[in-house]
């Protein structure tokens, strides 16, 4: 009787034990219920079981166990706020206690009833303002149809990617993983409601990367943004176009359990811009911080690259030049012309001196067209390139991005030539082509009040409108009207900033439409091209307003860039080499495929608005970007990532399936001039230290470590260590505070001191109070 009262008492206990546990699930899912419910949505937890990739049967659970065919399922929800119940993390173990499950994963979904099409919907590289929008081709690079030509109403029209529906009464699926996201994340920013929605998620579980799921019904008056692991879609995304995707769900059998990572944040924002930057602050928050490896100092890569970029200078009968990409043939801007000679002329040495000389001869003599603006490449023969033509409209067109690179690297050609006690040699031609190319910027911005995708350079009309192709010429516009005296200029660069600002930024949540292998995609380089103008009319104007919307816009740009290390297949690449790509950059919504580096720029506008705001996220940034730059270099014999040429990189790190799942984790080309541009360009702009002497205040870009050691009365003692198996010289650009609230020129780095630390090594060094003088100590 004793023994039957103690067991009776232990099961007693047990099943109180059972209901407190299953009461504290309920009570603890409450806290995510009650965060959604600002947003009239839920949250509802599920097991899928599928056949291939159809869907057969969802179950959904109602307590914490289920019961499906032949299987019982648990689950165990552990839920905790984390700031004032804005923030919650979901951690969600799925457990099969008994049977077996065949083909089958689990799934969270967070259900919104009173939804709007006006919601802005983004998935970080993927998806902007839900990719709602005209699409056309079933591919890369799709043709322009006639009625987009000479068209000023022509509507945002993308490639053939995952969208929501433009058309008001039909339903959209789109189907992700997070392979294809910089951050595993989906977010929204609801007008209605003035709020916000930010999920994230880690990019894999046990059973790979997790998939992303939004379904809207056909009014367009409810949406579900579902995770499931792992993720099984009908189709993978390519690069404008669709493939089976081969996924698989997972067979399960008894003790079998798999954990999902979930943190939700919902919290008041008035605008995109407010979603933007509250992604940013947060982006990072789940995967934790990321680990760049100091593995090749900035000075190993300059010395490499432009080493590259001299042996690619040939005389061609069109003209002498430093050659592009992967052939002869001369491309300006975008990815090469004008902008590789730019690091080659800041080398200071004569026969390059001469050589960007001679190619500054042959651009302005064969490539300006009569309205001042220029055509987008030349044959070595001399023939033109024309782009993006259709049979019905001959006229030879080019990118108004190039002609925006144009404008912006012939300015800081003319500076550096000055700065560097060469304004002799520069001719009065260049300085010609240079004014008439702002003036027809000025032009067309004064007749149609934007400056289009496609221009006609002998006409100056534009040929197709719409996108943010032009997001540079502010920036060339700034620096020609200071430089030629033309206030009239900056003027226009002021309108056009805002005009863009409103339109794109702030009305749509994305800036898109200037590379030329894509149609009007949302797009990484438009974003960084945006920013570096928004910097320049900083440094023009001195006014504020121009910071804060550089804020925002920096926050659009961190959307395109990895904020975590991918975990790639161990046989893959990057897998092998153990690469850490966070920092790499997304290419546009079409190209699914992220990049080392920005195309193509030092980005050095990032450390100027982290200078000029104090706020080192934007420090972290282009420090993440710089080393994830790094990691694609090719440094034989241990780092080959390409070929044996030293220094050469490519632009494709794959960290999704749009290529095949055989892709994923490789580097895919032989090599990128660009990439290799951009990495000299980071190595001469961005400074290896960077120091505020009054504040004690040190920030390290380079690959090395540094620390103040103590203060002196001439100045600070730092320590600089070299990790690396190459020596370095690594810059230092040390100011005081007072100092730093002024805007930072575009020939700063000239003035740098630099130090040598030998492989492996730690030095001592001298900064003085001024940041003037760096002395061995």
């Amino acid at each position: 009787m004793i023994l039957d009262k103690r067991k009776c008492a232990l099961a007693f206990a047990i099943c109180v034990s059972a209901l407190q546990q299953v009461n504290a699930q309920l009570s603890q899912t409450s806290l995510a219920q009650a965060l959604l419910k600002q947003l009239h949505g839920c949250m509802h937890i599920s097991v899928i079981q599928y056949k291939g990739t159809t869907q057969i049967k969802k179950y959904e659970f109602k307590q914490d166990r289920l019961q499906t065919d032949g299987a019982q399922w648990q689950i165990l929800l552990n839920e905790r706020s984390v700031v004032n119940h804005e923030v919650i993390d979901i951690n969600a173990d799925f457990i099969l206690n008994e049977g077996r499950a065949y083909s089958t994963a689990p799934a969270v979904s967070f259900d919104f009833s009173e939804w709007s099409r006006k919601n802005y919907v983004m998935v970080p590289a993927s998806m902007y303002n839900g990719n709602r929008y005209h699409s056309i081709g079933d591919g890369y690079n799709p043709a322009y149809t006639r009625d987009m030509y000479y068209n000023p109403r022509v509507p945002l029209t993308i490639s053939n990617n995952p969208r929501l529906s433009v058309e008001t009464d039909k339903a959209s699926l789109v189907e992700l993983q997070t392979g294809n996201a910089a951050t595993p994340a989906m977010c929204f920013f609801s007008p209605a409601e003035n709020k916000g929605f930010i999920m994230l998620t880690t990019q894999q579980t046990k059973f790979g990367n997790s998939g992303f799921t939004i379904v809207e019904n056909a009014k367009q008056d409810s949406c579900s943004f579902a995770i499931s692991a792992p993720a099984v879609r009908k189709l993978a995304a390519g690069f404008g176009d669709f493939h089976d995707s081969g996924d698989q769900a997972p067979n399960w059998k008894a003790g079998d359990k798999m954990t999902l990572h979930l943190r939700l944040y919902v919290f008041d924002a008035e605008s995109i811009p407010d979603l933007l930057k509250k992604f940013m602050r947060v982006r990072k928050d789940l995967t934790g911080p990321n680990h760049p490896r100091n593995q090749l100092p900035m000075s190993q890569l300059l010395a490499a690259g432009t080493s590259i970029c001299s042996n690619n200078f040939i005389k061609a009968p069109a003209g002498s030049y430093y050659k592009p990409e992967n052939n002869d043939d001369f491309q300006l801007g975008w990815v090469s012309g004008m902008m590789n000679s730019y690091p080659m002329l800041a080398f200071n040495n004569v026969t390059e001196r001469n050589r960007v000389a001679a190619e500054l001869d042959f651009v302005v003599s064969k490539l300006q067209g009569k309205s001042g603006y220029f055509y987008g490449g030349i044959k070595t023969d001399g023939e033109l390139r024309p782009e993006k033509m259709h049979p019905d409209f001959p006229a030879v067109q080019a990118m108004v991005r190039k002609n925006c690179d144009a404008l912006l690297w012939l300015m800081k050609h003319l500076m550096l030539f000055k700065a560097q006690g060469y304004g002799n040699m520069i001719k009065p031609e260049w300085e010609s082509a240079a004014k008439r190319l702002a003036g027809a910027f000025a032009h067309t911005w004064k007749i149609h009040g934007e400056f289009g995708q496609y221009i006609a350079p002998e006409t100056g009309e534009i040929a197709v409108y719409n996108s943010t192709a032009g997001a540079i010429a502010p920036a060339g516009l700034a620096i020609a009207s200071d430089y030629f005296k033309q206030p009239e200029w900056l003027q226009v660069a002021k309108d056009a900033a805002n005009f863009y600002y409103s339109r794109d930024v702030v009305g749509q949540g994305l800036t898109g439409g200037d590379c030329g292998d894509i149609s009007m995609d949302a797009n990484s380089e438009s974003a960084f091209g945006f920013l570096e103008s928004l910097m320049a009319l900083y440094y023009y104007t001195a006014d504020k307003v121009w910071l804060q919307k550089a804020e925002v816009q920096a926050a659009l740009c961190a959307t395109w860039t990895l904020s975590y290390d991918p975990v790639f297949p161990q046989n893959s690449q990057i897998g092998k080499l153990g690469c850490n790509m966070a920092g790499a950059v997304w290419a546009s919504i079409q190209n699914k495929h992220a990049a080392p580096g920005i195309c193509t720029s030092s980005g050095d506008y990032l450390f100027k608005l982290y200078r000029a705001t104090g706020n080192t996220p934007y420090a972290a940034l282009i420090r993440d970007i710089q080393h994830a730059q790094a990691e694609a270099v090719n440094m034989p014999p241990d780092h080959i990532t390409t070929n044996n040429l030293v220094g050469s990189s490519m632009e494709r790190i794959q960290p999704s399936d749009a290529e095949g799942k055989g892709s994923v984790g490789n580097f895919i080309n032989t090599r990128n001039s660009w990439t290799e541009t951009n990495g000299i360009l980071m190595a001469m702009e961005i400074p290896g230290v960077y120091l505020q002497t009054d504040r004690d205040e040190i920030y390290v870009f380079d690959a090395v470590e540094s620390r103040i050691v103590k203060r002196t009365r001439e100045g600070l003692v730092i320590s600089i260590t070299n990790p690396t198996r190459y020596d370095a010289n690594i810059s230092i650009f040390a100011e005081t505070t007072a100092d730093s609230k002024k805007p930072l020129g575009y020939t700063a780095f000239l003035k740098w001191p630099k130090v040598e630390v030998k492989a492996s090594a730690t030095r001592l060094f001298l900064v003085s109070n001024n940041g003037k003088a760096v002395t061995q100590y």
